[in-house]
Parts: structure tokens; C-alpha cells; sequence
């Protein structure tokens, strides 16, 4: 595939994007999504962007090994899995219009329920709602089998927990590994990724590898408030974004 510079420059930039959301501002990851559906195809886009969030991921867990609360993890897998199967029976088959606008109002609730939570001093018998869980865990994989665009779910599902910064990212990090390598056969089977996605993918790669190395010492710098309220503001746009 013969690419212009612009080209280049437009993926560069959302490769090293890539690597930043995975181990320092979370919500920028939708960034990407916009940046690579104008550089390519988006049915082509989707297995091209899958391994180079891979790199980013590996980076992320070298990061935060320590980092991760399995606990929400374990719940939220099993769940996630069944998203990503429905996402892959889905995937060609689901007006794309529609769909982003399902993932947009999705988000919206999500933003909202949040909003709403937080302006609630926690109390010691405060959990999360029973269904909160099996709805993340389904949207997600959804969405990021079908559009590599479950950020913004997943930020929200963690905002919701009140996990502390570190552990935020660090819990991410592992739940995006697992689920990202889980896709790949299905991405395989579909056609997504292929002989020449695989080599521009591995071209952008090192661009995400550097944006996830710059990512921790951000957020080891930021504020938990504004780590979160920074988190949350993004997700809004990006739900905004997906509503268009």
C-alpha cells in the first residue's frame, strides 16, 4: 500500500497517541480512531490499528505489571469475550452510522451516571450497581472488535470503580493485552489483518512504542482530580464525536 507523507505524518501521530492513552492520559485513545479513519479505509484501519495497539500494550504491561486490580479484570472477561464474538458476527453486517451512534449514546449514559456518582461523597458501603459490570464488559468488547474504540467505555467503568491513578492505568493495561490478542484470530479470519496491514502496522509501531515510554512519567505528575476529570472530559467529546 503506497502512502503519502501526509499520510505518514497523520500516522505516526496517531501511533504515538496509541502508546500515550495506554500508559498516560486515558480517553486519548479515540483520538487515534479519528486519525486513522482519515488516513485509511475504515474497514482496513481497524486490523492496521489492532497490532499497533498490541506494541502499545506490551509497553503498558511492562509498565504497570505490578499495577492491575484482577478482581474487576476477572469480571469483566468473560463478558468482554462475548462482546467480541458479537462484534465479529456483526462486523459487515451493521450499518456504520447506526452504529457509532448506539456506541455514542451508550457513552453519554455512561458520562452521565459517572457525573452523577462522583458529586457523592463514597461511603464504606458504596459498590457500583450490579449490571454495570456485564454492560461494560459487553460494549467494550464490541466496540473494540468492531472499531478498536472501547477507551471511553473502559475509562468510565474504572472511573466508576474510583481506582487510584496507578492502579487505573495499570488495570488497562492488562484488561487491553488480553483482549486485544484475543481478537486477533477473529481479525485473521476476517481479512483484517493480512501480509501488507501487518508491515505498515509494524512500520508505525515503534511511534506507539515511544508514546507509551513518555506516557507514565505523565501520569505519575498529574493530579488524581484532574487525572480523572481530564479522563472524563475526553470520553464526553469522544461520545459527542460518535453522535455526529
Amino acid at each position: 500500500m503506497h502512502l503519502e507523507v501526509w499520510q505518514w505524518a497523520l500516522g505516526a501521530l496517531g501511533a504515538f497517541l496509541v502508546g500515550l492513552s495506554k500508559t498516560g492520559i486515558p480517553g486519548l485513545g479515540i483520538l487515534n480512531v479519528a486519525i486513522f479513519a482519515l488516513v485509511f479505509p475504515a474497514r482496513e484501519s481497524v486490523g492496521l490499528v489492532l497490532v499497533i495497539l498490541i506494541c502499545g500494550d506490551l509497553v503498558a504491561v511492562a509498565s504497570y505489571r505490578r499495577d492491575a486490580s484482577w478482581p474487576h479484570l476477572f469480571r469483566l472477561f468473560p463478558w468482554a469475550a462475548a462482546g467480541v464474538v458479537l462484534g465479529y458476527i456483526a462486523l459487515g453486517r451493521v450499518n456504520d452510522l447506526q452504529m457509532r451512534r448506539i456506541i455514542g449514546l451508550i457513552l453519554l449514559a455512561l458520562v452521565v451516571f459517572q457525573y452523577v456518582r462522583s458529586r457523592h461523597p463514597r461511603k464504606p458501603d458504596d459498590v457500583p450497581p450490579a449490571w454495570l459490570a456485564p454492560l461494560t464488559g459487553i460494549t467494550a468488547g464490541f466496540t473494540t472488535m468492531v472499531a478498536n474504540a472501547a477507551g471511553p467505555v473502559m475509562v468510565l467503568y474504572l472511573l466508576a470503580m474510583r481506582l487510584p491513578k496507578i492502579l487505573f492505568v495499570g488495570t488497562a493495561a492488562w484488561y487491553f493485552l488480553v483482549i486485544n490478542l484475543f481478537k486477533v484470530p477473529f481479525s485473521v479470519s476476517l481479512g483484517l489483518i493480512n501480509v501488507g496491514s501487518l508491515v505498515i502496522s509494524l512500520l508505525f509501531a515503534p511511534f506507539a512504542v515511544a508514546g507509551a515510554l513518555a506516557g507514565r512519567p505523565i501520569v505519575e505528575r498529574l493530579n488524581q482530580r484532574w487525572f480523572e476529570l481530564s479522563a472524563l472530559v475526553l470520553t464526553f467529546a469522544a461520545a459527542l464525536w460518535m453522535l455526529r
